[in-house]
């Protein structure tokens, strides 16, 4: 099995092999490859429905390059101490960054998420956000509102009065609780557009029809999240005793 980087000519194949609908293991076996190597560089260059192989190539050999200049700035984050494979990580960051990006997120709000994600405490300043992005306090200060405006992080503060961004179990039910009342709002619009426009009306019957399955899937939602959270944190209670 070869290793090293894709080609760009195995990337062009990639590219063929998406736009045939072949899965991820059939293109990967047809190059000799690891399934997991295709589909990383696919998730991390545009999804299945954006891949284009020489935009991909270029991608790679930008990363590789800025990489390589890393060092001379002196302003990257500190190597982990748990004996990971470095290259890996910031592979897997990519990728993660990008289902993000697919889920509907800006790809700064993406990246500083999966910061926060990768990271063991689950917590980040924005100093330390700053650094280990490269990009500018407004950037971060942007993202972590549009975050925190979603319910997908919580600020606190540390023993030395810093603020800190923090995601964990609990964060990602609010998240949900607070996409449910999202819902229940489109709900109560949609039927009042029913009494304004007449009960008997095509246009009403369509928006009361939404308002049903809205509600519908709003409710299930909640109840699957008390649910998941209330099973995850058994097992956690149980795990620690």
């Amino acid at each position: 099995m070869p290793g090293g980087r894709l080609t760009q000519q195995e990337r062009r194949q990639i590219a063929l092999g998406l736009a045939d609908d072949l899965a991820y293991a059939e293109i990967a076996r047809r190059l000799d490859r690891p399934t997991s190597t295709v589909t990383r560089e696919v998730m991390r260059n545009g999804g299945p429905a954006g891949y284009r192989a020489d935009l991909a190539h270029r991608a790679t050999e930008q990363r590789a390059h800025r990489r390589r200049q890393a060092p001379a700035r002196g302003a990257q984050a500190p190597a982990s101490s748990r004996g990971r494979d470095e290259e890996a990580v910031r592979e897997y960051e990519e990728v993660l960054a990008n289902v993000f990006m697919q889920s509907g997120l800006p790809k700064m709000t993406a990246r500083v998420l999966v910061a926060l994600f990768t990271t063991d405490e689950g917590s980040l300043t924005a100093s330390e956000l700053v650094q280990r992005l490269q990009v500018s306090p407004a950037s971060v200060s942007k993202a972590i509102a549009f975050l925190d405006s979603q319910g997908l992080v919580r600020r606190e503060r540390d023993e030395r009065r810093r603020e800190r961004y923090v995601v964990d179990n609990d964060v990602w039910y609010q998240s949900m609780i607070a996409s449910a009342r999202a819902h229940a709002t489109l709900v109560e619009t949609a039927r009042q557009g029913v009494a304004i426009l007449g009960p008997d009306t095509p246009a009403a019957t369509r928006l009361e029809n939404v308002a049903r399955f809205v509600d519908f899937v709003s409710e299930s939602l909640v109840r699957a999240a008390e649910q998941a959270r209330g099973v995850l944190y058994a097992t956690s209670e149980r795990g620690s005793v």
